[in-house]
């Protein structure tokens, strides 16, 4: 399958999503990442984000040209987290920015046909990505996590409905989440949710995926 190469193309593309892996290797369990990369794809997903905050560039660069053409086999969306011009570099779908990256008004006129995400915690800041350019935004971490240092800690459910309810783009929910945690986060609005663990380290990657998208209405 072909992949995406508008923006628009992108953008409609995340509009269909419900499971969205983030693959660090540090939590794989050892495991190739490209290969936990194409596990997820096989199971369904359709947006996937490489995620790698302690290797080099380098690394993630290569590991970005090497999902590419599995992410255009399975028609995946591929994010590349913090780093525009690596996403560039490997002709990657899109880039997900966090609040001490390049900026938003930075990045969006030298993306290109990229999407770009933007992590979140609070209203504030979720009004400014929406002011700001971004395709879509990230409202977490909803649980405590130990995957990401932030200095807000968990929002919890409450938070998101009142973050969620004044968001006029896509947004995806991340942090801590858990299988148990989908109902009530598919009950506060969430459409779009973003895991680390429960996919990564997971046995069997491919069979978890799955087992995920089942429980989101757009699959029943």
């Amino acid at each position: 399958m072909a992949g995406y190469t508008t923006r628009a193309a992108r953008r409609a593309a995340l509009e269909q999503v419900t499971l969205y892996p983030v693959i660090s290797s540090e939590f794989t369990r050892g495991r190739d990442p490209l290969a936990v990369f194409e596990a997820a794809a096989r199971g369904g997903a359709r947006i996937i984000q490489l995620r790698e905050k302690n290797a080099s560039l380098k690394a993630l660069y290569e590991l970005a040209c090497a999902a590419r053409p599995v992410a255009d086999r399975y028609g995946v969306l591929l994010i590349i987290d913090d780093h525009l011009e690596v996403a560039l570099a490997a002709g990657a779908d899109g880039v997900h920015l966090g609040q001490e990256d390049l900026p938003l008004r930075a990045a969006r006129p030298v993306a290109g046909e990229l999407i770009l995400g933007l992590s979140t915690h609070n209203p504030e800041e979720a009004a400014a990505a929406c002011r700001g350019g971004a395709d879509y935004l990230n409202i977490g971490p909803i649980y405590p996590t130990g995957t990401k240092s932030v200095a807000c800690g968990a929002l919890g459910v409450a938070e998101l409905r009142r973050i969620a309810a004044q968001v006029t783009i896509p947004f995806t929910v991340m942090g801590g989440i858990k299988r148990r945690h989908l109902p009530e986060l598919l009950a506060a609005g969430a459409r779009h949710i973003a895991m680390v663990t429960e996919v990564t380290e997971a046995p069997d990657v491919e069979q978890r995926v799955r087992e995920l998208i089942a429980l989101f209405p757009e699959s029943r």
